[in-house]
């Protein structure tokens, strides 16, 4: 074993860099990374708000709109058509489509396009905005970008 003396103050300088980056890194995180459902201790599946809390100020022609939206998965860039009916500038029906391109990408379509009614009806269009529906998160691109071109046609 080889042994060397390392100056007292060269350790203690040591350590109180190492202490100073720990305290920089935890500085860095951001307080949506420490937001988590408090009921379960993990992040929330869908970032769709409630109704009630028509927070923008746009108002929206009632109606029923259609709009394409597309995402990047690993292998392609697959793509989803978006109906939404708006009334009061609620969504009261939704009916998304794909035409996926790659395996993987038919089963994670057919998961959103099942759960995403339960996601969005009854959500004010200024509010909408998913982020995963039923374990598919890559799909909510595509979504989210369809729900801004609808906005952009809807507004009144």
């Amino acid at each position: 074993m080889i042994r060397t003396n390392v100056p007292q103050s060269v350790r203690k300088a040591s350590a109180l860099v190492g202490v100073a980056g720990l305290l920089v890194l935890a500085g860095c995180s951001s307080a949506a990374d420490a937001e988590t459902d408090k009921d379960t201790g993990t992040d929330s599946t869908s970032t769709s708000t409630d109704s009630s809390s028509n927070s923008g100020t746009a108002t929206y022609t009632d109606g029923t709109y259609t709009a394409d939206g597309s995402y990047q998965t690993p292998e392609t860039v697959e793509s989803v058509s978006v109906t939404l009916t708006i009334a009061d500038g609620v969504v009261k029906d939704v009916k998304v489509t794909g035409d996926p391109k790659a395996p993987e990408t038919e089963e994670y379509q057919s998961k959103f396009i099942s759960g995403i009614a339960d996601e969005v009806v009854g959500v004010a269009l200024n509010d909408l905005n998913v982020s995963r529906v039923s374990g598919s998160s890559l799909t909510s691109g595509g979504f989210n970008a369809a729900v801004e071109s609808i906005k952009e046609q809807a507004a009144a």
